[in-house]
């Protein structure tokens, strides 16, 4: 991990969902709470992350929608149901930005920055130079990129192009390790 990143409350990470908190279905989407499965130790990862960051945002592509595979009303219950995971569990987030558009040229779907933009506008003390992005994709990290972030990448596989760790949960312990040293 960089040494420069001196992390403290007025930092803001960014989240993506699919891969990162909840495990994604491959060639398919999340349609249902029944489909949605958390990825094991993300809960405690949100809540050991929520002790260190002022703010957590997710940021999710949900194209499902825009194909009609399942309606705004389904993606609405799965993420009230996941904050309440995320709360019973004593983390927390703040709040969920989602692009439900099919066209990759949608200037808020990733690796666009219009979601991002958006969360500044809702929270104006977001600094995206303070701000951690965590994806499992290249448009994930070319979002957080975009916009001045500090970026990590979920992935069983290295990659030499970006700092790795395979789960949200890995990141989280090393992060509050990272901290403690410091």
């Amino acid at each position: 991990m960089r040494q420069d990143l001196n992390i403290d409350r007025n930092w803001t990470l960014f989240l993506d969902r699919d891969g990162v908190i909840n495990h994604k279905i491959e060639g398919n989407y999340v349609k249902c709470w029944n489909e949605f499965d958390f990825i094991e130790g993300s809960l405690k990862a949100i809540s050991n992350l929520s002790k260190i960051f002022n703010k957590i945002i997710v940021i999710t592509n949900q194209r499902g929608i825009g194909k009609g595979l399942f309606s705004l009303e389904d993606l609405t219950l799965i993420h009230d149901k996941m904050l309440l995971e995320v709360k019973n569990n004593f983390g927390k987030i703040d709040k969920i930005y989602f692009c439900p558009d099919v066209s990759d040229s949608s200037e808020f779907r990733k690796p666009n920055i219009g979601m991002g933009i958006n969360a500044k506008s809702d929270f104006p003390e977001i600094n995206f130079k303070k701000s951690i992005m965590v994806g499992d994709s290249t448009s994930d990290m070319m979002f957080g990129y975009s916009l001045g972030m500090n970026c990590f990448l979920i992935s069983d596989s290295l990659n030499k192009s970006y700092e790795t760790f395979s789960s949200l949960y890995e990141f989280s312990e090393f992060l509050i390790n990272k901290l403690k040293k410091n």
